[in-house]
């Protein structure tokens, strides 16, 4: 009986075929690097009815464990890629949140030193005006000798328009509080006298000094040292004759007593 070779559709691939699929199946999955360090083992423990061999070539059959395999280790390292993403991710959030958290902080020290800052301006500015708007008595440590309006023939009003501080020559006389110097030099019976106008509007005169520390126009503050006392022009002795005025001439006196006081000075 004679028999016919199979041909066409129905035809067996011949072995060698078979053989050279299998291997250039095996060389793209490794060139891929994904199996790289899983293939050799998983290769060496491949079933051998897997393997099929031809006089030049060892071809693998690659089972479903070794795919699972595969499978496996990409997962891996995509989750590890993934996790390294997230771990930087993450990194680069902490050092935002601590650049922020640094930045505030600053902020608030910055602030805070600014607060600081103007307090101390602020309580600068109301000691200054505190002392600016002080009152002292014209001779430290004395007392008043002759009063206000007191009567005689010695004065040409026919009454004393201001007080005498009781002085030695040469003690120093101060400015009652601040102001501006309007007149400095001979005033006719006051002697060297000085007038200032005082930063609220009324106006003090020093007579009979010796000498004079001051120049018209000069600013002077509370106890600031304006002259000496003396007995220069109509004096029957040393001593500081002292008026407070309303305006800067003759006869515009107040009551010198009652103006310090009113400032605060206990004379």
């Amino acid at each position: 009986m004679a028999f016919t070779r199979a041909t066409g559709k129905h035809r067996r691939p011949s072995r060698l075929t078979r053989t050279t699929a299998n291997v250039a199946g095996v060389a793209a999955i490794t060139t891929t690097g994904v199996i790289g360090g899983l293939a050799a083992p998983a290769l060496a423990a491949a079933d051998d009815a897997a393997l099929e061999h031809t006089g030049l070539t060892q071809a693998i059959s690659v089972g479903d464990s070794l795919a699972d395999s595969i499978d496996a280790q990409a997962a891996a390292q995509r989750q590890a890629a993934d996790d390294a993403a997230a771990a930087k991710k993450a990194e680069e959030a902490a050092k935002k949140k601590a650049a922020e958290e640094k930045r505030k902080a600053e902020a608030e020290l910055k602030a805070k030193a600014k607060q600081e800052r103007e307090a101390k301006e602020r309580a600068a500015r109301a000691a200054e005006r505190k002392r600016l708007n002080t009152y002292v008595s014209p001779i430290s440590g004395s007392y008043v000798s002759t009063g206000y309006q007191t009567g005689g023939a010695m004065w040409s009003s026919g009454s004393h328009t201001g007080v005498d501080f009781h002085a030695a020559s040469g003690t120093p006389v101060h400015a009652v509080g601040a102001g501006t110097v309007v007149e400095a030099g001979w005033g006719g019976a006051y002697g060297n006298n000085v007038v200032i106008k005082m930063n609220d509007g009324t106006y003090t005169q020093y007579g009979h000094m010796s000498s004079l520390g001051v120049t018209v126009g000069q600013t002077v503050t509370p106890g600031q040292q304006i002259g000496l006392s003396g007995s220069t022009g109509n004096s029957s002795g040393p001593h500081l004759h002292f008026e407070a005025r309303t305006g800067a001439e003759y006869g515009s006196d107040i009551d010198p007593v009652a103006y310090l006081r009113s400032h605060g000075v206990n004379v």
